[in-house]
């Protein structure tokens, strides 16, 4: 279909006429200049694609009037420039291609046509854990490991880089996720197909936001979304309300831009933004690095916006020439954001667009801190660190407490650890990592930890032999310009080498404490510390034995394992006592910002990320060496447990099926509110007494093979056999938590699994009961997957998180929602009862349909289908349904 806005469409330089865009400027419209800039950029995407079909007029309108509507709940198209996925995530995403490519074929289409329509990168750094942490040795040991545990996945998706055009793989030990992101795959504005727009990006993980400190909009989706946007379709997003954050003034000398993060974290979850978009604006971002701003983006999740996001201004053009990116795109990108309003200048208050609320911070306010010890919003000055610690120690269990008697507050165990005595206490500090894109993506805070090395071992001090110290950066720039620099050596003198290019310690890939330690912990039921540079320290998520744990800046991870405990109070206390006797202070060691400064400005320079990008798909000699299939279509291993062809598509013919009532259905689970995609989506470790584990086993699998979930996904059997596994799941049908159900027909208490598969196997369909914000949290694809596969047909609910309600239709289960004013309670529902759900032949956006009980009673419910664009995906069985059809025909 023709576009209604090609008429503001022109060359951006006359003398190349066929390189185009789309000036917003001429739709002569007065709200384009009071709008956000993040706005914009949704405005420009619906305008370009605008097909009144997936993207309509009156979703153009919508967006222009965002000042109006904002507050309406009113949901619109968004077409992303390109979507990036991590190992975990991506896995499944590549599993359902290769399936699409198999159905595509038996449909007597031409399988090559499944290829990503959207450009698709896929950056491997979550399979590697710090399973080795002292010596040069040390990398090349995790990653041999990495590849022993991870072969068959690595063989999968780099058969997935070779047979799907539009799909980039970046192999393991290229680096972080978001750090390659920011430094090699933005575009900041795209030149394809003979146009230039911005470049977007959503991706399945969370801190996708990072990006945004680059003037990318970005954030993270579920892998059905992120599946959806790769075969070319929009994601539905409610317009948000934006937030506009100023920032004044200038950050005192011996701040880091963590604590500047920090404080933002806690000052942002303070004033609620769940949901909505934060745009920062005011002189103070001026004085903010791109790597400032991305550090202060990436955090986005644990404040809770949707997205956090910078504008481009001449420090970012400046950013992308230190990057070593091309000049000639360099100097079309400000062309192009010069010409469509989107070039920000942040000291001209005139250029300020409208928000829905401002909020304020001046940096000069900013202290050094850390956060923790359970959540990343609990911030806390290193100042009070001591006190607040010991405060935690005696409170009540819970965000700030562990709740220990205060006759064991002092409490101490002995240990030896190679030939040596040590004694830990509540307090002592564990693990020291510095890790995460958060922090290693920033020059200024990476070398203010190696200034402060060396200083430290200039000072005699050194790091306990015992504390698990480890530096995972980002990128293998990291590595160059420390090393260039003349600090790495320092930095491996205090244990902090380099032990692999991946997320590691900040999701939870510690890898082992010494046994010893271990020991003494559970001997003394020690409140362990971890002390990292990540973004999630929430409790269990480090590591088992650490139970408090601080997010803090590389310099200070370094300063708490030369102290080896978080119960020192900096200012009156010495960091540590050299071989003379000497008092060292930590003022004595702490690097300037102005010395950090002149270091960054002679050492991160272009040729480093030149010579290391240059290079990045092919420098990992083991990947280079795998042996993956080269066919286009992918020969599935019968004898593997990790990649599966799913059942999504079995029976699938190019002929639409009229879609059926759902007749004498009985509830697998009956929930109440808040129930989250961590209860529904498998997660974390397969438990041994799980349905997962009986599969496992039944494979020759031994408990040490299990590997995790997360490493599982691109197996259906495991995964759907961990749907609704969480040890917290609260079931209305079972009088204690865990994930058990009724059967009904049997009277028998079963494993949730277990007891669906009784349900299939007599042919009876499946319905789940909920109350208030159904699938709320992470937005997980297999939170939709795993109940469809189970043969759930739809859930009844009183409210929907929005992303999980759209994954829910993208599986082709139906979402119900009861009438305002009714629910299970009002209506008397038990869950006891058997459901007919009349679907109507002719079906229409948000209508009401009959529900009937086996009772005699009967009531409406709302079918939230909310576009017509959602009902063609019902039609179809789910959103890859549609796009096998359309590719097969």
């Amino acid at each position: 279909m023709s576009n209604p806005f090609a008429r503001i469409v022109e060359p951006l330089d006359p003398k190349q006429p066929l390189k185009k865009f789309f000036n917003l400027k001429k739709l002569g419209d007065a709200r384009y200049a009071r709008l956000p800039f993040s706005i914009r950029v949704l405005l420009e995407a619906a305008v370009r694609n605008c097909d009144d079909f997936l993207v309509k007029k009156e979703d153009v309108e919508n967006i222009l009037n965002w000042k109006v509507v904002q507050h309406k709940n009113v949901e619109v198209p968004f077409k992303p420039a390109r979507v990036i996925l991590q190992d975990f995530t991506g896995v499944p995403a590549v599993v359902d291609f290769a399936a699409m490519r198999d159905a595509v074929k038996k449909l007597g289409g031409d399988p090559e046509k499944i290829n990503p329509i959207c450009p698709a990168d896929l950056v491997i750094d979550h399979s590697i854990q710090v399973d080795f942490n002292r010596g040069s040795d040390s990398l090349q040991k995790n990653q041999d490991l990495e590849f022993e545990r991870n072969k068959e996945r690595f063989e999968f998706l780099k058969w997935g880089s070779q047979a799907f055009q539009n799909m980039r793989i970046i192999p393991p030990g290229s680096g972080i996720i978001h750090q390659v992101n920011l430094e090699y795959l933005a575009r900041v504005v795209f030149d394809q197909d003979g146009y230039y727009y911005p470049d977007s990006v959503v991706g399945t993980d969370s801190h996708t936001t990072m990006i945004d400190g680059l003037g990318v909009l970005g954030w993270g989706v579920g892998g059905i979304e992120a599946e959806a946007v790769m075969l070319g379709q929009p994601i539905s997003m409610v317009l948000p309300e934006v937030v506009g954050y100023k920032l004044l003034g200038n950050p005192q000398p011996l701040v880091t831009s963590t604590d500047i993060v920090l404080t933002i974290t806690k000052h942002l979850r303070q004033v609620g933004v769940v949901g909505k978009f934060v745009e920062f604006f005011g002189p103070g971002v001026a004085q903010l690095s791109i790597a400032d701003r991305a550090t202060i983006a990436n955090m986005c999740p644990e404040y809770g916006a949707t997205a956090a996001f910078f504008p481009v201004d001449d420090i970012s053009i400046g950013y992308l020439m230190q990057t070593g990116r091309d000049k000639e795109k360099i100097m079309c990108t400000r062309k192009y954001l010069e010409a469509v309003g989107m070039l920000r200048d942040f000291k001209n208050s005139a250029q300020d667009p409208d928000f829905t609320q401002v909020v304020e911070l001046d940096l000069h306010t900013v202290v050094p801190c850390c956060s923790g010890p359970k959540r990343p919003q609990d911030k806390v000055a290193v100042s009070d660190m001591k006190k607040d610690f010991e405060t935690c120690l005696g409170a009540k269990q819970g965000f700030k407490g562990f709740q220990i008697a205060p006759d064991f507050h002092n409490s101490k165990v002995k240990f030896t650890f190679e030939g040596c005595d040590f004694e830990l206490a509540h307090g002592s500090v564990v693990i020291a990592a510095i890790t995460s894109c958060t922090n290693t993506s920033n020059p200024s805070v990476m070398l203010g930890a190696g200034l402060l090395a060396k200083k430290a071992v200039e000072a005699g001090l050194t790091v306990k032999p015992y504390i698990k110290t480890s530096l995972s950066p980002g990128s293998g720039v990291v590595t160059y310009y420390l090393r260039e620099s003349g600090v790495m050596h320092y930095l491996s003198q205090l244990g902090f080498d380099v032990v692999g290019y991946g997320c590691m310690t900040c999701i939870g890939n510690s890898g082992p404490l010494p046994e010893s330690v271990v020991e003494a912990i559970t001997k003394g039921e020690l409140v362990a510390v971890g002390v990292l540079s990540g973004n999630r320290n929430f409790e269990g998520r480090v590591h088992p034995n650490t139970r408090a744990n601080y997010l803090a800046s590389p310099p200070l991870v370094i300063a708490y394992a030369i102290a080896g405990t978080v119960r020192i109070d900096f200012e009156k206390e010495p960091l540590g006592i050299n071989a003379s006797g000497e008092k060292i202070f930590l003022k004595d060691i702490w690097p300037t910002r102005s010395e950090i400064q002149a270091v960054e400005h002679q050492f991160v320079i272009p040729g480093m990320f030149k010579e290391v990008y240059q290079k990045i798909e092919t420098v990992n000699k083991s990947w280079n060496a795998l042996d993956a299939p080269s066919d286009k279509l992918y020969t599935w291993n019968p004898k593997s447990t990790y990649i599966k062809s799913p059942p999504f598509f079995d029976g699938l013919t190019l002929a639409l099926q009229t879609p059926k009532s759902i007749e004498d259905a009985y509830v697998l689970l009956n929930f109440g509110d808040s129930v989250t995609t961590d209860h529904i989506s498998p997660a974390g470790n397969i438990a041994r007494n799980s349905p997962a584990a009986r599969y496992l086993t039944s494979r020759g699998l031994t408990p040490r093979e299990f590997n995790s979930y997360g490493s599982r996904r691109g197996n259906d059997a495991v995964m759907a056999r961990g749907t609704f596994a969480n040890i917290r799941l609260v079931n209305k049908f079972i009088d204690k938590q865990g994930p058990q159900t009724v059967h009904f027909p049997s009277g028998e208490t079963l494993d949730v699994f277990d007891a669906a598969e009784r349900y299939k196997q007599a042919g009876h369909p499946l319905i789940v009961l909920a109350g208030k914000e159904y699938g709320a949290g992470s937005s997980r694809d297999w939170a939709a997957k795993g109940p469809f596969l189970l043969g759930v047909k739809a859930v009844l609910a009183e409210s929907y998180e929005r992303i999980h309600r759209s994954n829910l239709v993208g599986m082709g289960v139906i979402p119900l929602q009861y009438l305002p004013g009714e629910d299970a309670g009002t209506l008397g529902l038990t869950g006891r009862e058997r459901y007919t759900i009349i679907i109507p032949e002719k079906l229409k956006p948000q209508m009401n349909v009959q529900i009937k009980l086996d009772t005699g009673k009967t009531f409406h419910a709302v079918m939230r289908f909310d576009t017509d664009v959602e009902l063609t995906y019902f039609h179809n069985g789910g959103i890859l349904n549609y796009m096998i059809r359309k590719m097969a025909s």
